[in-house]
């Protein structure tokens, strides 16, 4: 069989680090497939090729169409996808890890395990949220208490600003015209947050499905990462877009959100973040290195690479 043409499978370590990515990129109505180590995209207006290693996420919407090279790229560059829908959005992709150690994830399986350490990574998620509080002697419940409280004040302030009516959250995700301006915002910016959110989760080689505050989902530490930054991303986006009544309101959206990710430098602080929760800091995964371990029932992780054989177990 002849050799397929384009660039080969680039080393995880080649590749840029998901902090230093663009956040994410919105195409629709195309043709998507694959030109050496490029995105390459089709439609009516002509061609574009797009750096597969450049960004983070790739929300795909209606008419859009790819090659399965095209997805070979996006999975070896560690590019996420979401596929957008006309009534809501669903993630049915993610790319490789950008690293081949498996640390944060056996931490977070450690964490999520034990209530004790569970509850500790939950505190430290709302200690996140109010930096200049001690929430170290509250429970589950007034911990969640609190969060409603600041939520609610951010919808209630964001409503004041752009002169808005609010009825509170309500959508069905299966009929997204049926909301309101502002509750079709808030899906809109929202699904942006939650893709981004996945992409730099399963990057960091994290499990999407172990969360602490949400749990019993596919995406449960998703929407724990994602709802650390809602309030103060895309709930006063959504209204600032609704009150200005563009004519493609997901659209716009869309591009005040991925500007402002940008402008804050989202990526890295989501990176930062999830190291936070999960780590202890004795051994940072910084993805420089290929390690395996063997486990071991006494010393947990024992070096790989050699035989462990004694001289007396080998047959004559």
């Amino acid at each position: 069989m002849d050799k397929i043409p384009g660039m080969e499978r680039p080393d995880l370590q080649a590749l840029p680090q998901i902090g230093d990515r663009l956040t994410f990129l919105y195409l629709e109505h195309c043709q998507i497939n694959r030109e050496d180590s490029a995105i390459l995209v089709r439609d009516e207006r002509g061609t574009t090729r797009i750096p597969a290693a450049a960004i983070t996420v790739l929300l795909l919407g209606p008419g859009t169409t790819v090659t399965h090279r095209a997805i070979e790229l996006i999975g070896d560059a560690g590019v996420g996808i979401v596929w957008v829908g006309e009534h809501g959005v669903r993630f049915y992709a993610s790319g490789r890890p950008l690293t081949h150690r498996a640390q944060l994830l056996m931490k977070q399986a450690q964490l999520v395990s034990n209530q004790r350490t569970h509850l500790a990574v939950v505190r430290k998620m709302y200690q996140l949220r109010f930096p200049e509080e001690d929430v170290s002697g509250l429970t589950t419940q007034q911990l969640r208490g609190r969060e409603g409280v600041r939520v609610r004040k951010a919808y209630r302030t964001a409503a004041k600003e752009w002169n808005l009516p609010w009825n509170g959250r309500e959508f069905d995700p299966d009929n997204f015209s049926s909301g309101d301006p502002v509750n079709q915002a808030l899906s809109a910016g929202h699904a942006c947050l939650y893709g981004v959110a996945h992409a730099v989760i399963a990057a960091l080689g994290c499990s999407p499905g172990l969360g602490f505050i949400h749990v019993g989902h596919e995406r449960s530490f998703v929407y724990d990462i994602a709802d650390l930054y809602k309030a103060d991303l895309t709930i006063p986006i959504a209204f600032e877009i609704a009150a200005k009544k563009p004519d493609d309101l997901p659209s716009a959206v869309r591009r005040r959100i991925r500007d402002e990710m940008a402008a804050r430098h989202l990526l890295e602080q989501i990176v930062r973040d999830i190291r936070f929760l999960l780590s202890d800091d004795d051994q940072p995964d910084n993805g420089k290195t290929d390690i395996t371990y063997l486990w071991d029932s006494h010393k947990r992780l024992i070096s790989n690479g050699r035989n462990y054989a004694e001289k007396g177990d080998m047959p004559e």
